[in-house]
């Protein structure tokens, strides 16, 4: 029985969908949502964002930046969780996105992982290898469902 799913999102329009999708099946299972956003370390280092570009138009760092970002985004779906009455929680980790979905599906004890099959950048998914790619062939017990 499925009582808890693991969604992982970065934002894009595919893990959106997924989203939606794991909200639905939550609803039908009367299951609990934890949603996971991963800033992966690896993207930045010691870079910042511009002013222009940053809400409060002060020079910040790039993890901050996306940090906010995340938040933001891990809120929407926060808010689509309780029009749809289903209980949910969110975690905000920096570090490396199959190891953080990994450690965070063990560590609540999910019952399923729902993710789309590609984030942000077809080209950095076949250039780094994709996220999806990597949580499917992980060692772990714990069944993924992938969104196209």
């Amino acid at each position: 029985m499925v009582s808890k799913i693991l969604v992982p999102t970065d934002g894009s329009k595919t893990a959106r969908k997924a989203v939606r999708y794991a909200i639905d099946l939550a609803k039908q299972l009367n299951a609990s949502v934890i949603v996971l956003s991963v800033i992966d370390n690896r993207s930045f280092i010691a870079q910042t964002v511009p002013a222009i570009d940053t809400p409060t138009h002060v020079i910040e760092p790039i993890e901050d930046y996306l940090r906010e970002a995340a938040k933001g985004y891990a809120g929407e779906i926060k808010k689509l969780c309780d029009e749809s009455g289903v209980q949910s929680e969110t975690v905000i980790t920096t570090g490396h996105p199959v190891e953080d979905i990994v450690k965070e599906a063990k560590k609540s004890k999910v019952d399923l992982i729902v993710m789309g099959s590609h984030g942000r950048s077809a080209l950095a998914a076949a250039v780094l290898g994709s996220v999806a790619y990597g949580v499917i062939h992980n060692k772990t017990k714990i069944p993924v469902l992938i969104v196209r």
